[in-house]
């Protein structure tokens, strides 16, 4: 059961996205309704839930909660370019990537040999990943596709930043756990808000994103009840399987086109990230 309860975060985390291009909207009503979704949890757990606040904790949980936004706000306008299925084992690489490398320099997380070994052994795999699993279609090379390829992947870096800002700064500053929630549920919607207010996101469907915000917190809280059951290694491997759930359900449920030739090195791609994820996880100890 602890270990059912350790994949729904990969569920959860992993329908997000297929749940904002369903209800539609475009990627700026979708990132202001998931982050106004998601302070609709945080407000229940204020209410309902034994939590502490301190000026630490409610800085630091709210400039994560904004970066988070960035995060998802500029991966929403990737799957706008590119879809889904393209967008997310991409994405979920370049997280992966970028806080083992923060973890690993900055945060000493790989302080013997074998956890370098197999940090790095990871990572390699986690490259190869992320390449295989946005390998085109022969002859696309100056189709309007791979102009949109190329226009996604800037975004795709800015929304790493954002993501990886998010889960680092709350191990920097020891900032993490129930207590964070709330503070984060606030720096969301304000930088939702601040995306998306240019745009005059339609109360139609930004209400109608709502859902996929409420999504996310529920697998945040389901990240948090299973680590002290699993530990943090085993959840963080489980949490990243959410690339499975995104990928294919972009090309299952919202019918994006792959060719023979494509699934086959999506397939390839999830296995790599997903082996990888493990390797990282277990080297994190």
């Amino acid at each position: 059961m602890d270990y059912l309860i350790a994949l729904l975060p990969a569920l959860f985390w992993g329908s997000v996205v297929l749940i904002n291009v369903k209800v539609g909207g475009g990627p700026y009503n979708q990132i202001l309704g998931t982050t106004i979704g998601a302070f609709i949890i945080g407000i229940l757990l204020f209410i309902f839930g034994d939590v502490e606040f301190t000026f630490r904790t409610i800085i630091i949980g709210m400039i994560s909660g904004a970066f988070w936004a960035l995060g998802q706000g500029f991966q929403l306008r990737s799957v706008d370019l590119i879809g889904v299925s393209l967008t997310m084992p991409i994405s979920t690489g370049l997280q992966l990537l970028g806080t083992t490398l923060f973890s690993a320099a900055f945060l000493g997380e790989w302080d013997t040999g074998t956890q370098v070994a197999l940090g790095l052994t990871g990572l390699v795999l986690l490259i190869i990943g992320v390449i295989f699993t946005s390998v085109q279609k022969k002859g696309s090379t100056s189709s309007g596709n791979s102009k949109k390829f190329g226009q996604a992947i800037p975004i795709l870096l800015i929304s790493t930043v954002g993501y990886v800002v998010y889960v680092v700064i709350g191990q920097v500053f020891g900032v993490e756990g129930w207590d964070a929630l709330f503070p984060q549920s606030i720096g969301m919607v304000i930088g939702g808000v601040i995306l998306s207010f240019k745009h005059k996101p339609s109360v139609k469907y930004t209400t109608f994103n709502l859902l996929p915000g409420i999504v996310w917190a529920l697998g945040n809280m389901f990240l948090f009840i299973s680590q002290p059951k699993v530990g943090v290694g085993t959840s963080f491997s489980f949490s990243q399987m959410l690339v499975i759930v995104s990928t294919l359900g972009g090309i299952f449920l919202l019918g994006e086109q792959k060719t023979k030739r494509q699934m086959t090195f999506i397939w390839i791609g999830i296995v790599l990230i997903i082996i990888a994820a493990f390797i990282i996880g277990f080297a994190k100890g």
